[in-house]
């Protein structure tokens, strides 16, 4: 029994030899997985705001040809007996601005688009991670259910076996055969729902990483969990509220709504440009008549009335910034949260990790202590058969608390806006190798 009972503690908390690990997953959902390719996509579409924007401060040249078919009556009749004739003409035109506000704020605009377009990118990164570790945790802690109640079945069996035997020689009642094979039947059940659970978590880490996951490897057996720095849940919350990528992309969309107003007003401003002009037009007629002009000036637009359009852009504009106000400070209050869940998730974890371990150690001793008092006619089947199912049930809650404490520090990393491809690696260095 305690070989059998090695086994299972082992093969909750190891992993296959050539298994893949944390960071050769995560790589792989960094180069297959869609939603993240539509964030880079995203990103890079991003980058080309501040050129947009920019482009409106730049000259406009244009170039332009025209050809026009005439005809006129002309009495008396021209020499030649025909007044009819085609004229062609051709030009190029610079436009500069000197003064145009809109365009201006519409540049820092573009500057500060960009900018979000970086922010959000840092954030879908940030969520890559944590998608990913919750993926591959899900993964082994379904491989740990499967072992568990595995171990159990097997127990079962070992268990109905015996109170068969000791029913035909009359040491125990027929109650003791029914249990046992009640206890069996269930733990077949349960192994049966364990190994749908493991196929679904594979194939939702296979949605991330684009092909079928290898095996993976698991958590070393006794590996120590290390509390998070600084130990002080008020440090983790004040930099939440200013470093969380949620709060960094809604400070930016806030700036952009105030420049958004600031465009809109400018609507009311005049606009000054350089315009130069070059051109030559042909009209052949009588004689060959071809004229060439060249000119430079400046060019005011002043405008006087717009249907009360841009004074409507302007309340619309306001009333937006006001909006992107309260966003920001959800942000902020939405991060806050996420740090203080993730700490205490963190601390509560790691308490409940270490009360676990105990329990195991507990549940095995009894385990033995109530195999040892069967044999010996002072316990009965059925108090077997609860100690196994205790010991399986405090190894999967083990297990699944290790993995929930893990992703709280993955999570409180995110909130406050650290977390990176280095706390991959830190994770990494937890599995076996």
């Amino acid at each position: 029994m305690k070989r059998v009972l090695a086994v299972l503690v082992a093969g909750l908390f190891a992993g296959g030899a050539a298994a893949a690990d944390l960071m050769q997953v995560y790589q792989d959902a960094v180069a297959n997985d869609a939603k993240f390719a539509a964030a880079r996509a995203q990103y890079e579409a991003g980058q080309e705001k501040v050129v947009q924007g920019r482009a409106g401060l730049l000259p406009q040249i244009g170039a332009s040809a025209n050809t026009t078919w005439n005809e006129t009556d002309a009495k008396p009749a021209p020499p030649g007996g025909s007044s009819d004739y085609n004229s062609n003409g051709y030009g190029v035109q610079l436009t500069q601005p000197l003064f145009d506000w809109q365009s201006w704020v519409q540049y820092k605009q573009g500057e500060l688009q960009t900018a979000l377009a970086e922010t959000q990118f840092g954030l879908a990164r940030q969520d890559l991670v944590l998608r990913v570790a919750e993926a591959y945790f899900n993964v082994l802690n379904a491989q740990d259910a499967l072992a568990a109640v595995t171990q159990l079945r097997t127990a079962a069996a070992e268990q109905l076996e015996l109170a068969k035997t000791s029913f035909e020689v009359g040491t125990v009642t027929i109650t003791d055969v029914h249990e046992a094979q009640s206890r069996f039947d269930l733990a077949s059940a349960q192994e049966i729902a364990a190994q749908n659970q493991l196929e679904v978590a594979r194939q939702s880490l296979a949605q991330i990483i684009g092909t079928e996951p290898e095996p993976l490897a698991g958590l070393r057996e006794g590996v120590a969990l290390q509390r998070p720095q600084p130990e002080n849940i008020a440090e983790w919350v004040t930099a939440a509220e200013s470093g969380s990528f949620g709060v960094q992309a809604q400070q930016l969309a806030r700036e952009i709504a105030a420049r958004e107003v600031e465009r809109a007003r400018a609507g009311h401003l005049p606009t000054v440009d350089i315009v130069a002009s070059h051109g030559v037009n042909h009209r052949p007629q009588d004689t060959f008549d071809r004229s060439e002009a060249t000119t430079i000036g400046l060019q005011l637009n002043v405008p006087l009335f717009a249907g009360g359009r841009v004074s409507s852009v302007s309340r619309e504009a306001a009333a937006l910034r006001m909006k992107a106000d309260a966003d920001l400070e959800d942000a902020r209050r939405a991060a806050a949260l996420q740090a203080r869940q993730s700490w205490l998730g963190v601390t509560s974890g790691m308490a409940q990790v270490k009360a676990l371990e105990a329990a195991r150690v507990s549940s095995l001793s009894a385990l033995e202590a109530n195999k040892l008092g069967y044999e010996v006619g002072v316990r009965i089947n059925i108090d077997v058969l609860n100690a196994q199912t205790q010991l399986a049930d405090t190894l999967q809650q083990l297990s699944r608390a290790r993995y929930d404490t893990l992703l709280s520090q993955l999570r409180l990393k995110a909130a406050a806006g650290t977390l990176g491809e280095e706390d991959v690696q830190a994770i990494n260095a937890l599995l076996t190798p």
